[in-house]
């Protein structure tokens, strides 16, 4: 299910509320109106794509990423490099940095034929030059060599724990790679989000914050009440799942219902093809 034409979403709701952010007229005429909050203070935002039946990974060799969720679909891959050209840095655990080892989080990596609007949008939201990857590892068993780390075509950063650094530290870091230290991960291994927006913030003076994965990292944020919002790319598959069999879900290693469950709201719904594009805001 693979669709090479790029055509214009539908919108079916839209909110009117944030500034809007001044898409060059291709990308405006593809994806329509995009407004962002206006609240001050950092934005945290995440984006997934799923499948019917809430699965985000197939958790199989060689289809474990997006593309066998979405069907390789152009629109999600638009949407995607858009949500990229609007942030300032985009944060990954280990578990998604080492699905796709060779990948580099920025627009033109996930939709090149957009890469030119995505720059033209960048340079009109006057964004720091390069896009700011950063990589969380409590383990620190990242390889230096791969290209997000010495393509020079982002700004790379790692947050670890002490026990990962000294393990980087093993190797020959290329200079541009900022390391920082900011505990020891807790009993489940996950370091504190608080800890890692202070540590963007306290290198780059970085506002939108993107979270691309995994659902761990992401249920982590959500349990901080960190997440101002989801999208959220529905695909019209039903993946199934065996008990234990290690697919995963939007949110993985945190429960919140029913005693605490997280309530969002629908704020903007788009349709590409037989894919939706939902977009819920949480307090």
């Amino acid at each position: 299910m693979t669709a090479d034409v790029l055509r214009p979403l539908r919108t079916l709701l839209e909110s009117r509320r944030g500034r809007l952010l001044p898409l060059p007229p291709r990308l405006e005429r593809l994806y329509g109106n995009f407004r962002a909050p206006s609240r001050s203070g950092p934005q945290v935002f995440s984006n997934f794509v799923g499948t019917l039946d809430g699965v985000v990974s197939l958790h199989a060799r060689g289809h474990a990423g997006g593309g066998d969720i979405s069907g390789f679909s152009i629109e999600d891959r638009m949407v995607m490099g858009l949500l990229r050209a609007t942030a300032d840095a985009v944060i990954v655990g280990s578990g998604t940095f080492h699905e796709d080892r060779r990948h580099v989080w920025t627009p033109e990596a996930i939709c090149p034929s957009l890469a030119r609007e995505y720059q033209r949008l960048r340079s009109a939201m006057a964004k720091p030059e390069p896009l700011l990857n950063v990589v969380v590892t409590a383990s620190g068993n990242i390889d230096l060599r791969l290209p997000v780390f010495v393509s020079r075509q982002v700004a790379a950063m790692i947050v670890t724990t002490p026990a990962g650094a000294a393990r980087l530290k093993k190797q020959r870091a290329p200079r541009p790679v900022e390391i920082c230290v900011v505990g020891r991960g807790n009993a489940s291994g996950d370091i504190d989000p608080a800890a890692i927006l202070g540590a963007v913030a306290g290198a780059h003076p970085r506002k939108r914050l993107l979270i691309e994965g995994g659902p761990r990292l992401l249920g982590s944020f959500y349990r901080k009440g960190l997440i101002a919002e989801q999208f959220l790319t529905v695909a019209p598959q039903i993946a199934g799942r065996d008990i234990d069999d290690g697919r995963l879900s939007l949110v993985m290693g945190k429960t919140f219902g029913p005693r605490h469950p997280l309530w969002g709201s629908l704020s903007d719904v788009r349709v590409g093809g037989n894919l939706l594009f939902l977009r819920y805001e949480f307090p």
